[in-house]
């Protein structure tokens, strides 16, 4: 599997951790940047250059890393057909993938240990989408939604 990489400074050190470790995994890592640390950099332009080559490689998974993650997922889920995840712990990072067939995960690398954060990102490579159809009706809304930019009709 593809898993495509960006981070901005903050996040930088697990970005590198992770190609390292996933590769040797097996994983097929592109490191979408930054390419060397600069203290000065901003997360937007990796982020959404990262949700970019995801959606563009059906099949591949990404991962977006900052300092918190948040602004990295926001940044990422601007990009159509990203569904970007922030994972705080195992569960956040499973549920993703098996409840929201998550393309990305988001994380913090100021939050967590490099051994704690390569488990979140472990645990949202390795685990499917369940398929379920009440999951699967639900991203359909969200994907309807982002495609036309209709509201859907409230519940009565």
């Amino acid at each position: 599997m593809r898993v495509y990489l960006g981070s901005d400074h903050a996040g930088f050190e697990l970005k590198v951790h992770l190609a390292n470790h996933l590769a040797k995994q097996g994983y097929e890592v592109v490191d979408v940047g930054p390419h060397a640390f600069d203290p000065d950099d901003d997360y937007p332009a990796f982020c959404l250059h990262t949700g970019d080559r995801v959606v563009g490689d059906p099949g591949s998974l990404g991962v977006v890393i900052g300092g918190s993650g948040n602004g990295e997922q926001i940044a990422a889920n601007k990009v159509a057909g990203v569904r970007a995840a922030l994972a705080w712990n195992i569960d956040t990072a499973q549920l993703a993938r098996e409840h929201n067939d998550a393309n990305i995960v988001a994380v913090g690398a100021r939050q967590h240990t490099l051994d704690e954060a390569t488990a979140l990102v472990e645990a949202f490579l390795t685990t499917p989408f369940s398929g379920n159809p009440r999951h699967s009706r639900r991203i359909e809304q969200v994907t309807s939604y982002e495609q036309s930019r209709r509201l859907p009709e409230l519940p009565a």
